[in-house]
């Protein structure tokens, strides 16, 4: 059964880091697509960071151009858990923080549709 419980979120100052954490079920650890999106008042979502996992287990992180530098994506199987490290906190950043995934290989890996399973999403607030 495919499940994503993500946890982690809270309000920081501007300059701040929060760690986010994405809790899965029902995926193998290769040929598979894992990421992050958020989606601000009144906005739409937008993708965040993700990683993309070949069948051979090997992964590469993608990430949105507004937090390149800052957020670092990373995934450990063994915890069947995916993580998000926010670093470097701006007011623009405040928004709601969703995991995704898909079980299989996803072409678009910054791309909303790729995905099929989501979380409920964890709220990140940052204060300036």
């Amino acid at each position: 059964q495919v499940q994503l419980v993500e946890s982690g979120g809270g309000s920081v100052q501007s300059g701040g880091a929060l760690k986010l954490s994405c809790a899965y079920s029902g995926y193998t650890a290769s040929n598979t697509c894992m990421g992050w999106f958020r989606q601000a008042p009144g906005k739409v979502r937008v993708a965040v960071a993700s990683i993309r996992t070949s069948l051979g287990g090997d992964g590469i992180a993608y990430y949105a151009v507004s937090v390149k530098g800052r957020f670092t994506i990373s995934r450990e199987h063994t915890e069947n858990t995916l993580y998000l490290q926010l670093n470097s906190l701006k007011s623009e950043d405040t928004a709601m923080y969703y995991c995704a995934a898909v079980r299989r290989y996803c072409w678009a890996p910054l791309h909303d549709a790729s995905f099929d399973d989501w979380g409920q999403g964890t709220q990140v607030t940052v204060s300036s």
